[in-house]
């Protein structure tokens, strides 16, 4: 029996685990195929340390998915509506032998491109899926029929080849090996990459290419003519480096934007705060500037103070205590008592 299906991250999901009294069946690690409407597919490199070992990118809407085996009350397949399921975005690494149809098909000159054929149509993937069941009410009618939520692992980067997907997508590679760059262009002189500091160890081996009759009419050309086969590999290796380099800046853009990755978090809890902890430093006087500041002040105040200290002591003098004060006074009647009697014996 087919059904509706709908993700885990739903507000229902949620309520329906909180729910006490509802019969509901929890499956995890369940093994499942997507039905995956492809929308693009592009080819892609990996970095120099891997010596841009090329690959697909496929990015797509997820249609239905099929578990192995048939679900509770006899759900075999559990299906989306246009526009109502998950984005996927899978990786399609091919193998040493495809790689060498690839090369046999043209892959080193200009006119390679990805066959159009492949998309606008429904894959189907192996994956693991977390689904929970919620059973139908006790009411027996035409539709009531139980609910699917589920939870794909990995979806945002499935790594798929061909012998998990089945599909040997290097034979839908169209044969481009007499279009755009001559053949010869693609060999490179063994000499020349010996030359460079930054010599590139080949994905292919000769036997693997079948080039050995090619190779040696090149080795064995004269030496002004191997000059542009090296600057014509030099302009291509700079051209993928730089593809590289937007497909990663683009890769990083879109998981900053997606809601629950690391990427995205970092963005929204820990760059927002230093942000904004940058622009607040910004306004404030550096931390030595303050402290400067503050000891100047500090050697201000305490000179103030000594000075104010220094003129109390000249201007100000202390009061006399009480008995100080009735001394004097005692001192200065006896004085004018000495002086009434010197005058009454001078005159006698």
């Amino acid at each position: 029996m087919r059904t509706a299906g709908l993700t885990m991250n739903d507000v229902w999901a949620h309520r329906v685990l909180r729910e006490r009294g509802v019969e509901t069946y929890r499956l995890e690690g369940v093994t499942a195929e997507l039905g995956v409407m492809v929308e693009s597919l592009d080819l892609k490199h990996r970095g120099k340390e891997e010596n841009y070992r090329p690959y697909l990118h496929m990015t797509g809407e997820l249609r239905s998915v099929t578990p192995a085996k048939a679900l509770p009350f006899g759900i075999s397949q559990v299906t989306y509506s246009l526009g109502q399921g998950e984005k996927v975005d899978a990786f399609y690494e091919f193998d040493d032998q495809q790689l060498v149809v690839l090369a046999s098909k043209g892959y080193f000159t200009s006119g390679f491109a990805v066959p159009e054929q492949v998309t606008g149509i429904e894959w189907e993937l192996p994956v693991t899926a977390d689904m929970l069941v919620l059973a139908p009410s006790g009411a027996q009618t035409q539709d009531d029929t139980a609910v699917v939520f589920t939870q794909i692992h990995d979806i945002g980067g499935l790594e798929i080849d061909l012998e998990s997907s089945g599909y040997d997508l290097a034979d839908y590679f169209a044969d481009h090996s007499k279009d755009g760059v001559p053949r010869a262009e693609a060999v490179v002189d063994a000499r020349g990459l010996k030359a460079r500091p930054d010599a590139i160890n080949s994905l292919f081996t000769e036997d693997e290419l079948g080039l050995d009759t090619e190779v040696k009419q090149v080795v064995g050309a004269p030496v002004p003519e191997a000059a542009p086969v090296a600057d014509g590999m030099s302009a291509r290796l700079q051209q993928i480096e730089a593809e590289i380099a937007a497909e990663q800046e683009q890769y990083q853009t879109e998981r900053a934007s997606t809601e629950g990755t690391t990427e995205n978090l970092y963005r929204e809890r820990v760059a927002g705060a230093l942000h904004r902890a940058e622009e607040q430093e910004a306004f404030a006087p550096p931390v030595p500037a303050r402290e400067a500041q503050r000891d100047l002040n500090l050697e201000l105040d305490l000179e103030l103070e000594e000075q104010e200290q220094q003129t109390r002591r000249h201007e100000v003098k202390p009061a006399p205590s009480l008995d100080k004060r009735r001394l004097q006074v005692a001192q200065r009647a006896a004085d004018l008592d000495f002086g009434e009697n010197g005058e009454q014996s001078l005159g006698s």
